[in-house]
């Protein structure tokens, strides 16, 4: 009877973990750039992701970012909105992050699945046609004008080599294995053959070779298939490439690659956020911050800072992830602080498990956050409801931790040895103590970096959500590229006449896509696109 019913469900007993998979035939498909669509199923199954002008500043959208939920959030009352009805139709609520006890909007995708029969039936559906994703150039009409990586059909009278370098970077979250084995839950969606390694890796390498990124930010990087493949693999491509593995029984960590005829390295800086004397740190994320020096012929440049981290994932453990967002955040200041007191360029990539519009994520951004009676569990966006969780401690994270509420190293001064005759006397000045005393009324976190996000996260005409990851349970972004910048330099706002002193400016970014867009291609991962992940890629302009 179970087979029976399975059948008239249209599945079979192919099973990873305990999960059903569709019996239709599975078409192959692709979201690179250089793939086609037919007419007919773009006019179906895509939405025109062309933009022929310049993209409106994401500010004009109060939209939610994402809220997390499971079944129990749902009231009897709610109706959820019909996720693929036309994008006119598409509508959310002005959920903001400062009120974040509203629980009006629910993103669907978030949805926490009880079983595969809660899926919508557009999750199992696959159509013909191929998904292609474009760049996005931040004033179109400045395209032709703009020297930019990969661009053939360039003006060279535009160019001035001696003033300006051009790189591209991105940040990739290419799905452990092992973690994928561990939660196949999040992969009943697809078809078994395309979740082996030997498959998917052929596949992550071929869009890494595609999109030539001058750095690379990799995330989940599995230590054993790193040493024999990954490395390897990019090393014969030009990289020189730089690892820092999770702490404790962790199979993973993080990587920064870079290209050798573009930089030189400086220094690497690994970041490990456990810490066995502090009970609030006793998570094994990692971060691993470089200092690269561009290859700029008869030029002398600044040089250019890129972290990349992945932070813990647990939704209700938003303590922790601030926490860990600040050391990383102090190694970035030490790295890149410059003799007269000003910062390098910086890049920060990595997967930070928050939503657009989270308090944490607004604190990268902003550089600021008042965090006093902010729920837990609101900081990374992905919880929302608040119901039993407790309200941040001040100070967050303990004093001998060593950073201050400016999210830098704090200076240990040298005890003052005094002696007189055969007396010897001693005075420590305990700084920390004392700066921490003064701290300790204060629930205000600051940075000193001016950092813009890439990525608008809405698509301008409608404001339906990008999504960086999907799988069985979840459709939404977490994963970014910051950049340091002048104020006006903002992603979404182009057309602005900027002067950067050692700052970076926004080229161009890959074009991300809508949940819906996903699910035409099963989800992730899929025949031609092999993490749960997007790569997110951009290129930039350092002007000195």
């Amino acid at each position: 009877m179970e087979a029976w019913r399975c059948m008239r469900r249209g599945y079979g007993r192919c099973v990873v973990g305990r999960g059903r998979y569709p019996m239709f035939p599975h078409h192959p498909r692709s979201l690179g750039r250089d793939w086609t669509t037919p007419w007919e199923d773009l006019q179906r199954c895509c939405w025109n992701r062309h933009i022929s002008s310049c993209m409106r500043w994401p500010g004009h959208y109060s939209r939610a970012p994402y809220p997390y939920f499971s079944s129990r959030h749902f009231s009897l009352n709610w109706k959820p909105p019909c996720l693929f009805e036309s994008r006119t139709q598409f509508q959310y609520s002005n959920w903001r992050p400062d009120n974040l006890s509203q629980t009006s909007l629910i993103h669907l995708s978030s949805y926490v699945m009880n079983s595969e029969g809660d899926e919508p039936s557009s999750k199992r559906r696959k159509h013909q046609g191929m998904i292609k994703r474009n760049w996005e150039y931040i004033c179109s009409h400045n395209k032709e004008k703009t020297k930019i990586l990969g661009d053939k059909n360039v003006d060279p009278k535009c160019e001035d080599i001696e003033n300006k370098f051009d790189f591209s970077v991105m940040s990739y979250n290419i799905l452990s294995q092992d973690l994928l084995e561990d939660n196949s839950h999040l992969y009943r969606h697809c078809r078994r053959p395309v979740l082996h390694w030997s498959f998917r890796f052929p596949n992550i390498l071929k869009e890494i070779k595609h999109f030539d990124a001058d750095v690379l930010c990799l995330q989940e990087v599995q230590e054993d298939h790193y040493g024999t493949e990954i490395r390897p693999s990019l090393e014969s491509l030009g990289y020189h490439c730089e690892y820092k593995m999770r702490t404790g029984k962790k199979p993973d960590g993080c990587a920064i690659c870079f290209k050798h005829s573009k930089f030189s390295l400086l220094s690497v800086n690994p970041v490990e956020f456990y810490r066995p004397d502090i009970s609030l740190l006793d998570r094994d994320n990692v971060g691993l911050v470089l200092l690269l020096q561009p290859k700029i012929p008869c030029a002398a440049s600044p040089s250019i800072c890129v972290a990349n981290t992945h932070l813990l994932y647990n939704p209700r453990r938003g303590d922790i992830k601030l926490t860990q967002l600040a050391m990383l955040l102090a190694e970035i200041s030490s790295v890149a602080h410059q003799k007269d007191g000003s910062f390098c360029p910086i890049v920060m990539c990595g997967d930070f498990n928050s939503v657009p519009g989270s308090p944490l994520y607004s604190f990268i951004k902003e550089g600021k956050l008042n965090y006093e009676g902010l729920a837990i569990g609101k900081v990374s966006g992905q919880e929302q409801s608040s119901r039993g969780q407790r309200i941040l401690s001040i100070p967050i994270w303990p004093p001998n931790l060593g950073i201050s509420q400016n999210c830098v190293y704090e200076v240990q001064q040298v005890p003052k040895v005094e002696k007189t005759g055969s007396d010897l006397t001693q005075t420590q000045l305990k700084k920390t103590e004392v700066l921490v005393t003064a701290e300790k009324l204060s629930s205000n976190l600051q940075h000193h970096f001016s950092l813009s996000s890439v990525y608008s996260h809405y698509f301008p005409d409608t404001g339906v959500p990008e999504v960086t990851t999907c799988h069985s349970r979840s459709a939404i972004t977490v994963d970014y590229i910051f950049y340091s910048a002048e104020k006006e330099d903002v992603a979404g706002h182009p057309g602005t006449a900027v002067a950067l002193v050692g700052g970076l400016k926004l080229l161009a970014r890959l074009s991300l896509l809508t949940e819906q867009d996903l699910w035409t291609v099963n989800g992730l991962p899929n025949e031609n696109n092999s993490s749960d992940h997007l790569p997110l890629l951009a290129k930039f302009r350092l002007e000195h």
